[in-house]
């Protein structure tokens, strides 16, 4: 959940040489009511003196300025969250009659297990799942609360990617690109430029936050931003500069900066994720080097790496050293006068690429090599045969054809990289806000493999040795049908008719799982037929769009959205839906639950709107083909992360966040589960390989065990990530900061797929270090049900002992789980 309005911020200036933290600044009052983070502040500002200019001959002589250089940015601190969960239940009615059971229609059950998964053919991203318009019934509007702000691109637009500042707020927060982070500088910072700010952290640099206690594990780390390094500029620009951006995908993006809005671009960045370089594209604008750490030396090497591009080694103030290649395509060679120790400008006008990267000590040759060459876009593929998917990133190039690109990969693609890929890892690495080490790649393409897709999870619960379990004992079973009976016979109209469908998904997600251990667990059909026919009118609401929101499809942007911030004004109605927050978690609910009643009565999927009703919810979070004119390609999961992110259309200094990784994992699952039901082999490929880079991912930068090395050893105690934005990773949630919450948001939904990504190592580590030795027993309301369900994974009877016992409270039961699907869960998982 990402209930953005509910935050208050503190900004803090850190000085990165010494992590000294300034007075607060306070945030504006109407920033706080739409977003998550608040403006950037003022960036310390030194001035500098003419002092000396490069010779030819590629010797200088040093620059000192008057001032300590400015190598201080802004620091975001850690959430004050106070409000109570908004999870609660009502206690469990006693049992009513049911519905007349309706005639159950011959069927073949669905099955899911490695035999029974029908093979996906080829590529399997490159098939649309439709390219036909949204059900007639949703609503159309062709506006948006959020105006697309330099947006040049007809169609639907990526709104939770890593560009999004591009087009948000003032256009000037950063964009993370990992290892480099870059911002429209806007005439604003230390440099005073209308350029592209290039910047990147060192671990050193980082800000923690208290130790917490209990754990002694910082309560987050942060990374200052702001800082200046290096400014891609042009004389041309000014107080009249344009930025647009231009050819957004789901891994790449254009950005342009023009003299004013109606001119030509004076300089293109075509800027993709892990990309070793920023490279400028200049089109006859005159460049200017700008910096606002302040360089010590500008060398003009006398040997050109490669014909035709000129080699510049930039020393700064702060003890970095940053390379420069510039290649001319016509006209003359950039040749740069120091003008000051923050500025080297050319002679006159360019026409090529300028690139930049930092070097660690070690990537002159790399970056020497790779030069000149620089990526555009990246096409992503995937196969799949038997329980091994392979995936991978064919990137495309400009420039120089004979050069291939150098590119920075995260751990978790290092982890998973094929043989060959493997062996074109260099040593040059540089470190990442939130991801750990980078190591710079030589190819035009990686492969990613893995070899363990979670086939044969099924609906069923589910353990990595065992296999899909509903053996229950007789008495077993008698006992939990009591619980069924009551559970099943609660009002799902009632209970899903809310003014949020992240709620209302939620409730219709519980009562599936209740109606399927009932049928397929339990062996009661008549129970469970009577319940499946509540539930298909439940469901039928909103298949009609008639939920208290209906969604509408709008085509600003290019989704189907809840129509709650039309009608009230308020952008953080139903945590963001109406802004493109939490898709994944909101429609995942839904998918899974359509997944169920398809599963138990296969007619249902063709009647009415049923299947694409809810294609139509998976082409809006994961559409894999741009054949798909209505929605965005992959809007919430980033391949590159192996992870999804939640934030929608804010403006933010910290970059886009997810906190519940759990419920990100759900909606992989739901589309495994849907694409297995509605016969989509493909869909059902996508996810499965979706939740083995999302098991591998999370278990890197959300989910820490003792043996993590790629977070920093002061935070991985805290077990789990809290919420993982782009330049921050905060131990805490948006609601509040008790360990239950914290720890419990990446618990819930208890579903099959649950012990594939949360492995019993952790699960133990993460319950001795907060819930062991009594300390569940004191947690209060529904998060207590949620930690015992999360216990069995490595002691179900344990589990089972807890929601079986006399006098159990309904109240210890999340408002999105049954007592049903608990005690069936732990005790398959128990052999009870």
């Amino acid at each position: 959940m990402t209930p953005t309005w509910r935050l208050r911020f503190v900004l803090l200036t850190a000085l990165q040489a010494t992590a000294s933290f300034a007075s607060p600044v306070a945030v504006p009052e109407a920033l706080r009511a739409r977003d998550d983070t608040p403006p950037p502040s003022s960036a310390i500002t030194a001035s500098a003196k003419v002092v000396t200019s490069v010779a030819p001959s590629g010797t200088v002589q040093s620059l000192v300025s008057k001032k300590e250089p400015s190598t201080s940015g802004t620091i975001v601190s850690t959430l004050e969250t106070t409000e109570p969960v908004p999870i609660l239940t009502s206690e469990i009615p006693s049992p009513t009659s049911l519905l007349p059971t309706a005639t159950t229609t011959a069927s073949v059950r669905q099955k899911v297990a490695v035999a029974a998964v029908q093979m996906a053919a080829g590529d399997i991203f490159s098939a649309p799942i439709g390219t036909d318009a949204p059900p007639a019934n949703i609503g159309r509007k062709a506006d948006h609360p959020v105006a697309r702000k330099g947006i040049t691109k007809n169609g639907p637009i990526e709104t939770n990617k890593f560009y999004a500042n591009f087009f948000l707020g003032e256009q000037t927060s950063p964009t993370f690109l990992h290892p480099y982070s870059v911002a429209w500088a806007r005439g604003k910072g230390a440099s005073g430029s209308w350029g592209l700010a290039i910047s990147h952290i060192d671990a050193k640099q980082r800000v923690y936050g208290p130790a917490k206690p209990g754990t002694g594990a910082a309560a987050y780390f942060i990374n200052p931003i702001g800082i200046q390094s290096v400014v891609l500029s042009a004389k041309e620009l000014g107080s009249d500069t344009a930025l647009t951006t231009e050819s957004p995908t789901d891994l790449s993006v254009q950005v342009s900066l023009r003299p004013n809005a109606r001119s030509d671009a004076a300089i293109q960045f075509p800027l993709v994720q892990g990309s070793a370089f920023i490279t400028g594209v200049y089109n006859g604008a005159t460049p200017m080097i700008q910096t606002g750490v302040f360089f010590s030396t500008v060398t003009r090497m006398t040997q050109s790496p490669k014909a035709g591009v000129v080699k510049y080694k930039l020393s700064m103030a702060d003890g970095t050293t940053w390379l420069l290649y510039a290649r001319h395509t016509q006209g003359n060679a950039l040749d740069l006068q120091v003008v000051n120790n923050g500025l080297a400008q050319a002679a006159g006008a360019f026409y090529g690429t300028i690139q930049v990267a930092k070097d660690p000590g070690n990537g002159e040759a790399v970056y020497d090599a790779a030069c000149g060459a620089y990526a555009t876009g990246a096409t992503l593929s995937g196969t799949m045969s038997g329980a091994t998917g392979t995936y991978g990133f064919s990137f495309k190039k400009a420039g120089m054809a004979d050069a291939t690109l150098a590119m920075f990969a995260l751990p978790h693609h290092q982890s998973s990289f094929d043989a060959a890929t493997k062996g074109k890892v260099t040593g040059v690495q540089l470190q990442t806000t939130t991801k750990g080490i980078a190591a710079a790649v030589v190819a035009d393409s990686w492969t990613m493999v893995e070899s363990n897709l979670p086939t044969s999870v099924g609906f069923l619960p589910w353990s990595p040795q065992a296999g899909s379990l509903a053996a229950l004992s007789d008495a077993t079973r008698q006992s939990i049908l009591r619980i069924a009976q009551q559970e099943v016979s609660q009002d799902m109209q009632e209970q899903s008719n809310l003014n949020s469908m992240y709620y209302s998904g939620k409730a219709l997600a519980k009562f599936a799982s209740i109606i399927l251990a009932t049928k397929e667990m339990l062996g009661d059909n008549t129970l469970a037929q009577g319940g499946l026919e509540q539930l298909k009118v439940a469901f039928d609401r909103f298949v009609r769009n008639a939920q208290q929101y209906p969604l509408v499809y709008e085509s600003a942007w290019g989704g189907v959205v809840s129509s709650a911030t039309y009608n009230t004004g308020d952008t953080g109605a139903d945590f963001g839906n109406s802004l493109y927050n939490d898709h994944h978690f909101h429609y995942g609910y839904f998918i899974y639950a359509a997944a169920v009643i398809g599963h138990l009565d296969p007619s249902w999927l063709n009647a009415a709107n049923n299947r694409a009703y809810i294609d139509m919810l998976v082409r809006d979070i994961a559409n894999p083909s741009a054949q798909d004119t209505y929605f965005p390609v992959s809007r919430n999961f980033d391949w590159y992360h192996g992870h999804s992110w939640a934030h929608g259309l804010y403006d933010t200094l910290d970059g886009k966040n997810q906190e519940s990784s759990s419920e990100d994992t759900m909606a992989s699952y739901a589309i495994k589960m849907w694409g297995a039901v509605s016969g989509n082999a493909n869909m059902e490929a996508r996810g499965n390989l979706m939740l083995a880079v999302q098991a591998r991912s999370l278990q890197s930068y959300y989910l820490y065990t003792t043996t993590n090395q790629v977070q920093p050893s002061n935070f991985i105690g805290n077990k789990v990530a809290g919420i993982l934005f782009e330049n921050k990773v905060d131990h805490t949630t948006f609601f509040g900061a008790n360990d239950e919450y914290i720890q419990g948001i990446h618990m819930l939904p208890l579903l099959p797929h649950t012990p594939f990504i949360r492995t019993p190592q952790f699960v133990r580590e993460e319950w001795e270090t907060y819930f062991g030795d009594g300390r569940a027993a004191a947690i209060a309301g529904g998060w207590k049900g949620i930690v015992y369900g999360n216990l069995a994974t490595v002691d179900p009877r344990g589990a089972y002992s807890f929601f079986s016992q006399a006098g159990f409270d309904a109240s210890w039961i999340d408002g999105g789980a049954s007592l049903t699907w608990y005690l069936c869960y732990s005790a398959a998982l128990g052999g009870l």
